[in-house]
């Protein structure tokens, strides 16, 4: 048995045991992809995969263990070629980060300037998504963290850390009829237009629920994933934004309104999240912890190679 068999049969399941799309994503030729599976299979004296002709139609019983010792051979492999990299350049090389279009543009900026003057030498890729292209990403080894408030707890591929408290606040026109209230309502604000997020980003689950518990029903005017595209449809008229506290950090509220509005939506809190098992260079630990200041490399370790927790917080 070799690793080119065992990557064939990982990326059949990943192909959903379409044996073209497999050869297309490891640049080889279905046929070789079929001879490689079927070998592996006579040396174990099992069926991986159940067929009707030629085809795959199912992952067998057995199938299944062998899928899970796969996936732990592949990315102990994959963690041998990291250490390598690691010891052969220590301070150099690229951070992968896998982020929502909110944490890019509002909260990561000073925390990439601070890494790059620690680690001149080494590059940041930012790869923005949905929170669950985010935690695909992670889990694909495309990028070696991944940061957003939605989704990333869900996979049990992952291990996931308290990132950062945050909470969502309404954006109001200076003129507005509400911009004087001291306390809004969920009631007066599901009376007027509401521009936001699209439900899969930024808290917006959040924002539902609290409407949804009052048996209300807001009038949605417009969705989007940019808290900027959102403010510039607020100063419009369009209706009350609700976006990420953030995002309005450093705004000018002479021409916006900005009022806190944890108290109508909670608190909403964001992750940091890494593979499971994975072995990480010493630039993103270091990073995790400009992002929490209270995470230290030995928390990331404990949990990372916690094989019963999919997500954690350090005491």
């Amino acid at each position: 048995m070799n690793l080119h068999q065992f990557r064939f049969v990982q990326e059949a399941v990943r192909q959903k045991l379409n044996l073209t799309e497999v050869a297309k994503a490891l640049h080889t030729s279905q046929p070789g992809v079929s001879k490689a599976i079927l070998e592996l299979e006579e040396e174990l004296g099992i069926e991986i995969f159940g067929r009707h002709g030629k085809r795959l139609k199912r992952v067998t019983e057995p199938g299944e263990q062998v899928l899970k010792s796969i996936d732990v051979i592949l990315r102990e492999v994959a963690n041998l070629k990291k250490i390598g990299d690691h010891y052969s350049a220590q301070d150099t090389g690229t951070l992968s980060i896998a982020t929502t279009h909110t944490q890019a543009r509002y909260v990561l900026p000073p925390h990439v300037a601070q890494l790059r003057k620690v680690y001149p030498q080494v590059n940041v890729s930012l790869h923005q998504g949905a929170p669950d292209q985010v935690a695909q990403m992670v889990i694909n080894e495309t990028a070696e963290i991944g940061i957003a408030t939605e989704s990333l707890a869900n996979y049990p591929e992952l291990v996931t850390l308290a990132c950062y408290e945050w909470q969502h606040v309404l954006v109001l026109p200076q003129d507005h009829r509400l911009a004087q209230v001291e306390t809004i309502t969920l009631e007066e604000l599901a009376k007027e237009f509401i521009i936001t997020y699209h439900p899969s980003f930024t808290g917006r689950t959040r924002i539902d629920k609290a409407f949804a518990h009052q048996r209300l029903t807001p009038r949605i005017a417009l969705e989007a994933i940019d808290s900027d595209v959102i403010k510039t449809y607020v100063q419009l008229g369009m209706g009350v934004g609700i976006v990420a506290e953030m995002a309005v950090q450093n705004d000018n509220q002479d021409e916006l309104i900005i009022k806190p509005a944890g108290y109508l939506f909670g608190k909403n809190l964001a992750r940091i999240a890494f593979k499971r098992s994975s072995y990480l260079r010493n630039f993103v630990y270091e990073f995790a912890r400009f992002l929490n200041p209270e995470l230290s490399r030995q928390d990331i370790m404990n949990v990372i190679n916690n094989s019963t927790n999919s997500s954690t917080d350090p005491s």
